[in-house]
């Protein structure tokens, strides 16, 4: 049956397939505008690139710039550990390694607490100290630089083997200065490490400290009063190194604190950032150095290196003043000698002439 209301013909939408969907003519012709306008406003290649392809192109940067390829995943806890123990050795020139047993939170705040005030008095101290002589230069405050913190120990040894063989500045200077922006030397790089595949039979000095739950005690300069405040709170042992009395502070005497110290135990020390590992013996000779600092020990060092000096100088002077003393006193032999041979001459002289005058008379 006819429809009873007309159409126009060119005004009916023609439905034709598409590849997913039913579109119309008009759609259909839309997009192939759309694509059309696309094709026509696609850019030429630059004037450079047309003319010649034999200029080289500046190095297209294939990362960003605060954030280099890793060998391994920069967002995990462990790598993010890792470095931060390599900068703490490359930044820390004294350092003491403790053992401690399950610490709990209130005993932590506590030794921190008691550690602080401590250090604060040993600044305030050495001002005193400096204020007496004008001519002393003031001394730096270290006690807020002073950190407690607790470590792992297989991290921790493995960022002691990327500080002991890992060169940065070797690599660079072994590729030369053209493939100084390819080669990555970062913590984290695979250049890394390979220096550690290359050393791993070989053993850090202070690895065998590195087992059990460990906490360090980082100090930004080396002062053997602040480690002889820092032994006589953490680890106490008199007589050289007492725990501060109930009277001169209550504070350190609270219970979470002395559980504490009971729970630590000293192992080493790490000093200065050539990486000389101390036991505990030779930590707490650190601490004893408080009787001038280091400025007696360079003092001792120096009258020692003095003292031999003059040692070599009095033996190889003694040889010339021996060989002196024995022409000295052969010349006043000789001296005293020379008289008793002129009285002789003399006598025998007189002897013959009158010999002589003898003979004279008995011929005449």
């Amino acid at each position: 049956m006819p429809s009873r209301l007309p159409f126009r013909r060119k005004v009916l939408p023609v439905i034709v397939p598409c590849s997913h969907n039913i579109l119309t003519i008009t759609s259909c012709r839309r997009h192939a505008a759309t694509a059309a306008a696309a094709i026509t406003t696609t850019p030429a290649a630059p004037i450079l690139q047309q003319s010649s392809s034999s200029i080289p192109r500046p190095a297209v940067q294939r990362y960003p710039p605060t954030q280099p390829p890793s060998y391994k995943r920069p967002e995990v806890r462990k790598s993010q550990l890792l470095r931060q123990y390599t900068s703490l050795l490359r930044s820390t020139p004294l350092m003491l390694i403790f053992q401690h047993n399950n610490l709990t939170s209130p005993e932590w705040v506590g030794l921190r607490r008691e550690l602080k005030i401590a250090l604060r008095g040993v600044d305030a101290a050495r001002a005193a100290s400096v204020a007496q002589n004008p001519d002393t230069p003031a001394p730096i405050p270290i006690a807020d630089a002073v950190r407690v913190q607790v470590i792992q120990g297989s991290i921790f040894e493995t960022a002691l083997k990327i500080i002991e063989y890992h060169q940065p500045g070797a690599i660079r200077e072994a590729q030369g200065s053209e493939a100084q922006s390819e080669v990555l030397t970062h913590d984290l790089s695979s250049t890394a490490h390979a220096a550690i595949l290359k050393h791993r039979r070989r053993k850090h000095a202070l690895q065998p400290l590195l087992s059990g739950p460990l906490a360090a005690v980082t100090f930004p300069e080396v002062s053997p009063a602040h480690v002889k405040c820092a032994l006589s709170i953490l680890s106490p042992s008199p007589p050289d190194f007492p725990a501060p009395t109930r009277r001169a502070n209550p504070g350190y005497h609270d219970i979470n604190v002395q559980r504490g110290v009971q729970k630590l135990l000293l192992l080493g020390a790490r000093v200065e950032r050539g990486g000389r590992v101390l036991d505990r013996d030779g930590a707490q000779w650190v601490g004893r150095l408080d009787a001038g600092g280091l400025d007696a020990l360079r003092a001792q060092l120096l009258a020692l290196l003095h003292s031999v000096a003059a040692g070599v100088t009095s033996t190889l002077e003694s040889a010339s003043q021996s060989l002196h003393l024995t022409l000295e006193q052969r010349r006043r032999g000789l001296m005293q000698e020379e008289p008793g041979k002129t009285e002789e001459t003399s006598s025998n002289k007189t002897g013959s002439e009158t010999v002589d005058a003898g003979e004279v008379k008995s011929h005449a």
